[in-house]
């Protein structure tokens, strides 16, 4: 069993939970919004939660933690369809371009969000700009 902290405004990271979600057949991913504040801090309080909320964080059932692109390929290897994409991700080059990609798409996140038409909460927003809480 893993956990992976996402931010629940994110609408690429909604989707993926969705898509994780459905082929998840053995239950063996756990998602938790990381604006459920103190349900996270309860469980996780080591961790920083401005880092958490720049890139998805996976934490195995041994308390290994693996963020962003390795989070994200690290989650899914537990689901029999995700197995194969798992593996070309561990073709050579992919640990140098995997979080180039990753962390561009995690950058603009809220820009995918405003193309969607999404509005995030006041507090998120100033002028248009929509900014990682700390």
């Amino acid at each position: 069993m893993i956990t992976a902290l996402y931010d629940g405004y994110c609408v690429i990271c909604q989707s993926t939970r969705r898509v994780v979600k459905a082929l998840d057949w053995f239950n063996r991913v756990e998602f938790l919004d990381l604006h459920e504040t103190q349900q996270v801090q309860a469980r996780y309080p080591g961790m920083n939660h401005a880092a958490m909320m720049g890139e998805i964080h996976v934490i195995t059932s041994q308390q290994q933690v693996f963020a962003g692109f390795n989070g994200t390929r690290r989650m899914l290897r537990e689901l029999p369809l995700g197995f194969p994409v798992w593996l070309l991700l561990q073709l050579p080059g992919m640990n140098w371009l995997g979080p180039k990609l990753y962390g561009w798409i995690a950058r603009n996140r809220y820009a995918v969000n405003r193309f969607f038409g999404v509005q995030l909460p006041d507090d998120d927003c100033v002028d248009g700009v929509c900014k990682i809480p700390q």
